[in-house]
């Protein structure tokens, strides 16, 4: 009798749809392609976690694989978190999440799929995907690893040497995206962020959070651009800039370059407490289909000319920025990264 290959699986929980991941022992993908269902979050808890168990299902079954396989589950929630595994209030899930215990709900519903006790692991989801890209990235090198993706916020994430990310004793460690922005080097006002703090969250600089902000504080200089006269809300304006900076609008390209430098100043800030070796920038706008090399290039350029002032000379010549690569894979393919470090731990 053949014996079964032994896989990890990885979960990417999201208010609107969860991926599906798997890798092997050896810690390599066992696919590249992307296995994603509706979240169904509005059904509540136990509708999601149902839904995460008939998604491995599929995964298993399109790889020819079965459940005997799997030897552990990762799974990657939003924050914040009121303690392990156990959500807090979100800004994007129903009220009936507040509170919910994914973990336990999840590991028993791993039982009764299986009849065994399957080792599950809970993480945030910006260390879930930083995770992933540290270590595809540095291969069989021991470099610490910082991570910044913006999106509709600005995920964060600190890998160490060994492949940790740093999650802090209250869990909220690398909230980096609610520190302080340098409004004195940015020359705006404090923007009031989604978590309450008034000081100016960097998030309100580099992601799109705060796309509609930067919109009305730079369009009265372009009286003539479409958005000027647009019927457009100011969340669809703030869609749009991704697909207009493509075409080498001038106004969005300002906006972008605002948000490079933006970041760039906060990749410094972090250096001096994290001092990593290698910065991961991720998020939409490294989507290789989304956006142009030469635009990818520019921000990525953009943000190191910012970042470099800043530095430690020893910084400005080992420190390197590099494009995430595993796009919307990563959370998921972190998550199952995770669960086989905690099995061979174990």
């Amino acid at each position: 009798m053949a014996i079964a290959p032994s896989v990890y699986i990885g979960t990417d929980f999201g208010a609107t749809t969860s991926k599906i991941a798997g890798i092997w022992v050896d810690g390599q993908p066992i696919s590249t392609e992307l296995l994603q269902r509706p979240s169904n979050s509005h059904l509540g808890p136990a509708a999601v976690v149902e839904g995460w168990i008939e998604a491995i299902g599929i995964y298993l079954a399109q790889h020819d694989l079965s459940w005997d396989a799997v030897q552990g589950v990762g799974v990657a929630i939003p924050g914040p978190r009121r303690s392990y595994g156990v959500l807090e209030r979100g800004p994007n899930l129903p009220e009936s999440f507040v509170g919910f215990d994914v973990y336990s709900a999840y590991r028993t519903a791993l039982v009764m799929q299986t009849g065994r006790d399957i080792p599950l692991v809970v993480g945030n989801d910006g260390n879930m995907g930083g995770v992933a890209e540290a270590h595809q990235v540095r291969g069989s090198g021991s470099a610490s690893v910082l991570m910044l993706a913006p999106g509709s916020g600005l995920g964060c994430a600190f890998v160490d040497a060994r492949g940790h990310a740093l999650d802090g004793d209250t869990l909220a460690g690398m909230e980096a995206s609610h520190m302080p922005a340098p409004l004195h080097l940015l020359g705006l006002p404090a923007y009031p962020c989604g978590c309450g703090r008034e000081w100016g969250c960097i998030e309100l600089y580099t992601s799109l959070a705060g796309l509609p902000y930067l919109i009305a504080a730079y369009l009265p200089e372009y009286p003539d651009h479409p958005l000027a006269h647009s019927p457009l809300s100011p969340k669809e304006q703030a869609l749009s800039l991704r697909g207009l900076a493509q075409q080498d609008d001038p106004l969005a390209q300002r906006i972008f370059d605002f948000q490079a430098r933006a970041l760039g100043i906060h990749i410094a800030n972090l250096a001096m407490a994290c001092d990593p070796q290698i910065v991961i920038i991720g998020g939409g706008l490294m989507d290789t289909e989304a956006t142009r090399a030469a635009f990818r290039e520019r921000y990525l350029h953009t943000i190191w000319e910012a970042a470099a002032p800043y530095l430690w000379p020893s910084q400005r010549t080992t420190m390197r920025i590099l494009p995430a690569s595993l796009g919307e894979l990563s959370q998921a393919i972190g998550a199952a990264l995770v669960a086989l470090d905690q099995h061979m731990m174990s």
